[in-house]
C-alpha cells in the first residue's frame, strides 16, 4: 500500500511560485506535461519588497492556489524562484528587490511562513530548467545552455536534464568588456544597432561560450527570442541554436520541477 501511495504521490502536481520585481506569480504544475493546471495567479510585488512583505504575498498566492480543486496535498513542497543568486537557500544578490534580502535564508523564511517545505532557486535557472525539460531542449542529453537576452544576459546551465545552479555566463569578459554590456537586447537598442550589426556581437559571444563549454544545444530566450529569425540565421556555430518555446510560465514550471527533483518526486 505504501508503494502505491508513493507512486501516486509522484504523479501529483506541485505548486510553483515566481518572484519578480513587479509581480509574484504562481501556478499548479503538471509535472508530466510541464504545463499549468488552470490559470496562473498573480499579485503585485509589494513595495518596498522586503523579505517579510514578500513572504506574506507568497503565502497569499499559495493560499489561493491551495483552495483550488486540482491543488496538491497541503503538505506538499513548494518551489519558488527569486531574482538573485541563491546558494544553500541564502540570497547573495538582490538587484531588483530590497537590499535587505542580502544574506537572508529565504528557504527558512518561506518554509516557516508557509508551514511546508520550500526551496528557492534563481529565476533564470528555473526558466532554463523548464525550457530544457519541456521546451526546445526536451530529450537532449549532455550540456544545454539556455541564454536569455534582455536587460542583461541571463543563463541556465543544464547537464543531462539537471541544473548546474548560478551560472552567470552573461558576465564573461569578452574583448575587455562584460559581455552583457555589449550583447544584451538592451545594449542593441541603446547603441542603435541593426540586426546585422547585432549579429556580429552575438557571434563573438556565442563562439566564446561554445569554445568554453562545447554544449549540445543553445536555447535563446527573452523577449527578443520572438525576433530570432532576424539574427539566429546569421550565426555560424558548430552547436545548434534555437529560440525558446516556453513563455511566461517557464519560471513557475521550473520552480516546481526543481523542488520535485530535490524531494525525489520526479527524475
Amino acid at each position: 500500500m505504501a508503494k502505491k501511495d508513493e507512486k501516486s504521490h509522484k504523479k501529483s502536481p506541485l505548486i510553483g511560485i515566481d518572484i519578480g520585481g513587479t509581480g509574484i506569480k504562481g501556478g499548479i504544475v503538471d509535472l508530466k506535461k510541464g504545463k499549468l493546471l488552470g490559470e496562473r495567479f498573480r499579485v503585485a510585488t509589494p513595495q518596498p519588497a522586503t523579505p517579510e512583505a514578500v513572504a506574506e504575498v507568497v503565502a497569499q498566492v499559495v493560499a489561493e492556489l491551495s483552495s483550488r480543486p486540482e491543488a496538491p496535498d497541503a503538505k506538499s513542497p513548494v518551489g519558488v524562484t527569486f531574482p538573485g543568486i541563491i546558494q544553500h537557500g541564502v540570497v547573495h544578490s538582490a538587484a531588483n528587490v530590497d537590499k535587505s534580502w542580502l544574506n537572508t535564508d529565504i528557504d527558512a523564511l518561506l518554509t516557516a511562513r508557509l508551514g511546508r517545505p520550500v526551496e528557492v532557486i534563481n529565476d533564470a535557472d528555473a526558466a532554463g530548467l523548464a525550457e530544457a525539460r519541456y521546451g526546445a531542449g526536451a530529450g537532449v542529453d549532455g550540456t544545454v545552455l539556455v541564454i536569455t537576452l534582455g536587460t542583461g544576459i541571463g543563463s541556465a546551465f543544464i547537464f543531462n536534464g539537471n541544473l548546474v545552479p548560478n551560472a552567470e555566463l552573461g558576465h564573461l569578459e569578452i574583448d575587455g568588456f562584460d559581455a552583457e554590456t555589449k550583447a544584451s537586447a538592451v545594449a542593441r537598442e541603446r547603441d542603435g544597432l541593426s540586426w546585422e550589426q547585432y549579429s556580429v556581437l552575438l557571434q563573438r559571444y556565442f563562439s566564446h561560450v561554445e569554445f568554453l563549454f562545447s554544449p549540445e544545444l543553445f536555447i535563446v530566450g527573452g523577449g527578443i527570442s520572438k525576433r530570432a529569425d532576424e539574427y539566429l540565421p546569421n550565426l555560424k556555430l558548430r552547436t545548434p541554436i534555437v529560440p525558446a518555446e516556453l513563455k511566461n510560465e517557464a519560471g513557475i514550471v521550473g520552480a516546481a520541477v526543481e523542488i520535485a527533483v530535490k524531494h525525489k518526486l520526479t527524475k
